[in-house]
């Protein structure tokens, strides 16, 4: 919708095809249906949340910013607002606001928008020993012929709103190579059995360290969720950005559950809670360092007794639990599918897109913006914000291609 935008605000008649009965689907579920459309930070911060190809996004941030967002949606009728962590939203907590921004704004500039109406491929013609585009093949087995064509079709995940990778499938008719795909700000499962007791259970202003081997991966402090299957929450979420795509052998996740105090006070705290336990368990007596429902899990993890009178623990244990309350590990196994996945990690490769037009370098005629691209970001507003300036370059550099071809 935003290529649509700056394509149409560039003088070129443009037609958006659908295959959804309506636009924005996706939209609709952001931010748990708040929309998160940004993060208002400046270029150089943003690019530190964009752990993969960072620098392919200079030409694209700089032509359509966070602000320059912000003020886009405010002329366009849709209130905004900045919360905790720089995190923007309408200030409706209506993503379908920012959805009615705009379709509002592409009936305003005459954008022609097809739903229900899906591509089958991208027609291609050589020329001059070149290959450009000259259309689109629909399902229905029409065809549109068309000066140029930009692929925003999404990733992968949340297959039901309509990503179902054909952006992917578009890309390698065309000769464009696409990078591994794999699931990516989604929850973690893991080996150990112990979390999928304490499911539904969160901790917030806890630490989470990864370890590959003896190397540090990330450590941030935040909220985070135990589930099911392991856990999730904003935390786990930037985690499984860092161990996406990658293999899980030797990793380990760390949990600090006590950033901000040393191991040394914590087995100070723990002593005097045990000394003043006396014929209580030591599940009991040592209760007032954990929320209720953790502390046996917990003592269990720590190969610990929970029963054990808190007179008869050894100053070993002691120490034990005040080792796993600033490093309890965790094993992960696997990432949860992209059926609940927020972003796709992987797409086309950039190498074969010109990052100051968003144009293929291989077909003229032909661009890619959004989670198609092999470039994604941590939560926090930043993936809408790269596909709506990667949109915005390439509706406006396929405009002013077709004016000058």
């Amino acid at each position: 919708m935003m290529a649509a935008v700056f394509c149409a605000q560039n003088g070129a008649d443009v037609c958006l095809f659908e295959k959804n009965e309506k636009t924005g689907k996706k939209l609709y579920i952001t931010g748990k249906g708040r929309c998160n459309f940004t993060n208002a930070c400046n270029r150089e911060e943003f690019l530190l949340h964009v752990p993969r190809n960072s620098r392919f996004l200079y030409s694209a941030l700089s032509l359509f910013s966070p602000d320059d967002m912000m003020a886009w949606l405010e002329n366009a009728g849709c209130p905004v607002k900045v919360e905790r962590g720089r995190r923007a939203f309408p200030r409706s907590d209506k993503a379908s606001d920012v959805t009615r921004a705009l379709c509002s704004e592409m009936t305003r500039l005459g954008v022609s928008v097809r739903t229900d109406s899906e591509v089958a491929g991208i027609n291609t013609v050589c020329e001059d020993g070149a290959e450009r585009v000259r259309g689109l093949k629909l399902k229905n087995g029409s065809f549109f012929p068309s000066d140029a064509v930009i692929v925003a079709t999404g990733g992968l995940s949340y297959p039901s709103t309509g990503s179902t990778g054909d952006g992917y499938r578009f890309a390698r008719e065309t000769g464009h190579p696409v990078t591994d795909l794999s699931p990516s700000l989604t929850g973690i499962e893991l080996k150990e059995a112990w979390p999928s007791q304490l499911q539904g259970l969160s901790l917030k202003n806890v630490r989470i360290t990864i370890f590959a081997g003896s190397k540090k991966r990330m450590s941030e402090t935040g909220e985070m969720l135990f589930t099911h299957y392991g856990i999730s929450g904003p935390l786990v979420l930037e985690a499984s950005s860092i161990l996406s795509g990658g293999s899980f052998k030797d990793c380990v996740i760390s949990l600090d559950m006590k950033p901000a105090v040393s191991e040394e006070q914590l087995l100070t705290d723990v002593s005097e809670l045990v000394r003043l336990g006396g014929a209580k368990t030591v599940a009991n007596a040592v209760m007032p360092l954990f929320p209720r429902r953790m502390t046996e899990p917990f003592l269990i993890a720590c190969g610990l007794d929970p029963h054990t009178p808190a007179s008869q623990l050894p100053s070993s244990s002691r120490r034990a639990i005040a080792v796993g309350l600033k490093r309890l590990d965790m094993t992960p196994v696997s990432l949860r599918p992209f059926s609940e996945a927020i972003i796709t990690r992987g797409g086309v490769d950039i190498r074969s897109v010109n990052p100051s037009t968003m144009g293929s370098r291989l077909v003229s005629g032909l661009y890619f913006a959004g989670e198609v691209l092999d470039v994604d970001a941590f939560t926090g507003g930043y993936n809408l914000q790269i596909a709506f300036s990667t949109g915005a370059l390439a509706g406006r550099s396929a405009a002013l291609q077709t004016f000058t071809a």
